[in-house]
């Protein structure tokens, strides 16, 4: 499977939790009909790209990095690569390069979608983000990237600022489908 059919397949099966995402996951899906590289960045009209939320061992903590190009505290995230096999794939591999922090879980997913102006090539291409969450280690620790300012672990209900809504709404969900996996293995 390629990764521009699996990003096809994610998003058919995918169920939108909002109006506006159910609107997304369509403009998405016929992004990807219209554009056979829409997976790469080198696709003018935008892009498919991955961003993960990573959270501490407990859920207590989301990891962000202040965005060299943004200015603003944001999750992990970025580009697909040739060598993704999936948009998950991609999502984790962002992640552990971003975050430095080997053996990161990958929750069920995706928890939201996101369409936002990119900061990858002038005057900007759209970005049409699949996000997840993940879930470090217990004794994780972590490696600044030169694509971050700054990383730091904050409370999961006090995000700083410089940040934006999509960032506050995909930690809630990571949080929550984190809870309710947990919840679900406890409960087997």
């Amino acid at each position: 499977m390629t990764l521009h059919r699996d990003a096809r397949t994610v998003l058919t099966g995918w169920t939108a939790p909002t109006p506006e995402e159910e609107r997304l996951r369509r403009e998405f899906l016929a992004h990807l009909d219209a554009h056979p590289d829409a997976m790469l960045r080198e696709c003018a009209a935008g892009h498919l790209t991955a961003t993960t939320a990573v959270l501490s061992h407990d859920g207590a903590r989301v990891l962000l990095t202040l965005h060299t190009k943004a200015r603003m505290w944001l999750p992990m995230g970025g580009h697909c690569e040739n060598g993704d096999a999936t948009l998950a794939q991609a999502a984790l591999r962002e992640a552990t390069e971003e975050s430095g922090i080997p053996g990161l879980v990958l929750l069920g997913g995706p928890l939201a979608l996101d369409r936002h102006k990119g900061w990858c090539h002038r005057p900007f291409r759209w970005h049409l983000d699949v996000e997840y969450g993940a879930v470090a280690p217990p004794d994780a620790e972590t490696i600044i990237s030169d694509e971050s300012l700054d990383l730091r672990w904050f409370p999961v209900e006090e995000i700083p600022e410089p940040t934006d809504e999509a960032t506050r709404r995909l930690v809630r969900r990571a949080r929550a489908r984190l809870l309710a996996e947990r919840g679900a293995r406890a409960g087997s």
